[in-house]
């Protein structure tokens, strides 16, 4: 993407979406945002990571790279295949609140009514086709959740040895048990009807001029399917336990830095297949959106390895990443030669991390609120100094919204509030927020992604995640029904036609 065209768009997971059932789905309710967005003059949808999510309900923490995620499912098709009643699906508890997702309930609930829907279920000629096609890494997926399920939902590495380290004969026993193979059936019907969905989701987006940004998460989670099956490609001790894990140094925002704890990736190792993995996850992500964004991009370069047991990020190490080395491999494959990509260049950056972006030709990232030092210190995210190949926010789902933002500068921080209203320079009846979401649209940025909840100008109670914390607020928001109104529409539209992103 050397040459961006001039577009803008929306970001807003899934889950986020309003539904009758507890959290966003693929259905009825994803088609009418897609419609919203093309009466707003909006190109663009992103979504996060469409994994299954794993400890602490997070996208970036999931049991498969390569999976999509059950909850997502929409239960009204289920009904219109006949395989679920639609009173079951209403009489359901998925929690009464429509501004936030109970996970708890939300798995209990659904989970029980996906295994109804998957007993009512017969094999026909494209669920089969299915999961031929996908065999790759659909047959290792399904036997690790089933295998999950058996021992009592604990990470691979509690399981005993044999199993843990995927012994091929200990595995062979395993699928002569009727039930392993009745749950590994279940993983697969689940997979079926969550690509079933997104293909028509994706359709019915393109079809009413609205390109999909997909994401891919830079790490594999600790418990995955894909450290189980390929645990060679990883940095793990004899105990299949990380050596050492991913994170980032102490900075501005935390004095400790962040401690994600995903195992470190052996890139020597995957140099001898030719970064094979990673090729095959690019490629299965080019089939998934029509854009993908490459979450942490700058550890390709250089990546912070934190000892395994650490209590906090402190005492971590920079290690040397595997570099244009791996992007030439990925651009070996012809169908992703001229393929989409951004990357997330955010954070503590090296020069060499910059030639590296360089080197790809990928566009990176710039944040509005980066901007606002509050010291009139001129910086590389403030609009008027955005160059077209580069994607362009008020904020990502890992900030504050912009409206809590600005509510910290109002409280906390006058000479930061002061510094953004001179920039952006709100007019008489337009709020700040407004202003900001502007300055945006009227940069030379080639694209402009505003999350939802800054065109709505929420502040933090709708913040969808604080990095490197689990807490029972991140991942959970969501959007009530009707909050993209009208008003919200005619005003982004006007934005899109006035600065030509339309």
């Amino acid at each position: 993407m050397p040459n961006l065209k001039r577009g803008s768009g929306v970001l807003l997971h899934i889950t986020s979406l309003p539904s009758p059932y507890g959290i966003g789905t693929l259905g009825k309710s994803a088609e009418e945002f897609v419609n919203t967005l093309r009466d707003s003059a909006q190109k663009y949808w992103q979504v996060l990571p469409l994994n299954p999510v794993g400890y602490g309900n997070s996208p970036y923490q999931s049991f498969s790279a390569f999976a999509g995620e059950p909850l997502l499912i929409d239960l009204d098709d289920l009904v219109a295949n006949g395989l679920l009643s639609k009173s079951k699906c209403e009489d359901a508890d998925f929690g009464a609140d429509p501004t936030f997702v109970d996970f708890e309930k939300v798995v209990r609930v659904k989970m029980r009514l996906l295994n109804e829907a998957f007993t009512a279920f017969s094999e026909d000629v494209a669920y089969l086709a299915f999961i031929k096609e996908e065999e790759a890494w659909l047959d290792d997926y399904a036997l690790f959740m089933a295998l999950k399920e058996a021992n009592g939902n604990t990470a691979f590495t509690n399981w005993d040895a044999p199993i843990r380290y995927k012994n091929e004969a200990a595995v062979n026993k395993e699928l002569e048990n009727p039930e392993i193979i009745k749950r590994v059936k279940f993983w697969k019907f689940t997979q079926y009807f969550f690509r079933r969905q997104w293909s028509q989701l994706r359709r019915y987006a393109n079809k009413n001029g609205v390109k999909i940004i997909g994401d891919i998460p830079i790490y594999a989670s600790p418990d995955s399917a894909d450290v189980w099956t390929n645990p060679e490609l990883f940095v793990l001790d004899s105990s299949r336990k990380p050596v050492k894990v991913a994170g980032v140094p102490p900075d501005y925002f935390s004095k400790t830095g962040q401690l994600w704890g995903n195992p470190l990736y052996d890139w020597a190792e995957m140099k001898k297949d030719g970064y094979l993995w990673w090729r095959e996850r690019v490629k299965k992500s080019a089939e998934l959106y029509d854009t993908i964004r490459i979450d942490h991009f700058r550890a390709f370069d250089t990546y912070y390895a934190i000892p395994y047991g650490e209590k906090t990020a402190i005492n971590g190490k920079w290690l040397t990443g595997p570099g244009m080395d791996l992007f030439n491999a990925i651009k070996k494959e012809k169908t992703l030669a001229d393929y989409p990509i951004i990357a997330e260049d955010l954070g503590e950056l090296f020069d060499s991390v910059k030639v590296l972006l360089t080197q790809t030709g990928f566009p990176g990232m710039k944040i509005l609120q980066f901007g606002f030092n509050g010291a009139n210190h001129d910086n590389e995210h403030l609009p008027h100094n955005y160059e077209n190949n580069m994607v362009v926010y008020t904020g990502t789902h890992d900030n504050s919204t912009i409206g809590g933002f600005l509510d910290h500068a109002v409280k906390k921080d006058k000479p930061t509030l002061k510094m953004a209203k001179n920039y952006v320079k709100p007019s008489l009846f337009e709020p700040l927020h407004r202003a900001c979401v502007r300055s945006l649209y009227a940069s030379n940025a080639g694209m402009v992604i505003v999350p939802m909840q800054d065109l709505l100008g929420l502040g933090d109670s709708a913040r969808m995640n604080l990095p490197g914390t689990i807490r029972t607020s991140n991942w959970i928001w969501r959007m009530k029904p009707n909050a993209f109104n009208k008003s919200t529409v005619k005003w982004l539209k006007s934005l899109s036609e006035t600065y030509f992103r339309n």
